[in-house]
């Protein structure tokens, strides 16, 4: 049975052994990678660029997901981003990516994320952390709930602007 016949991951009682913190932003590593797959993984290399009516292209999104939630697992881990991580960060609208680099990419950074994302001790969730630059308070179990969120907000976006993309074609 694939994906698309099952219920969304949060309800087909996986990962029962993980508090539910973790399972919730779990399932939602694994919702993402999912849909992006579905709705944008039939897609050429001129739809995930193309850009209608100047709005981000599906390739940036699939890169900022890729990119931010290794960003923001950094801050959760109590880390400084890396300048590796920074000049990422600035290429991530750079035009003529391919499928299969940007496909690589977010499977890639799914598998190390929810590695990551396991070794997180749920009794504290409540510590303090810092985003950014500016160093803004937030907490480890903040951070963990705001990657599931941000993560699920551009998956939307992506799937918007794949559907967009597909019927102008």
């Amino acid at each position: 049975m694939n994906a698309e016949n099952l219920p969304e991951p949060w309800l087909r009682g996986t990962l029962t052994e993980l508090p539910s913190v973790t399972r919730a932003v779990l399932h939602a590593m694994e919702l993402a990678r999912e849909d992006i797959q579905r709705w944008c993984g039939p897609l050429s290399d001129r739809q995930l660029n193309a850009r209608p009516a100047g709005i981000a292209p599906v390739a940036f999104h699939i890169r900022h997901i890729a990119r931010s939630v290794d960003r923001l697992l950094t801050y959760a881990e109590g880390r400084a981003l890396a300048a590796g991580q920074v000049t990422a960060l600035n290429t991530e609208l750079d035009p003529g990516a391919t499928a299969s680099e940007l496909f690589a990419e977010l499977d890639s950074a799914l598998a190390t994320s929810t590695a990551r994302i396991r070794a997180f001790d749920p009794a504290r969730l409540e510590e303090s952390r810092t985003v950014g630059k500016g160093r803004l308070p937030t907490t480890l179990g903040g951070l963990l709930v705001h990657i599931a969120e941000h993560t699920q907000r551009h998956v939307g976006q992506a799937i918007t602007t794949a559907r967009i993309v597909g019927a102008q074609d």
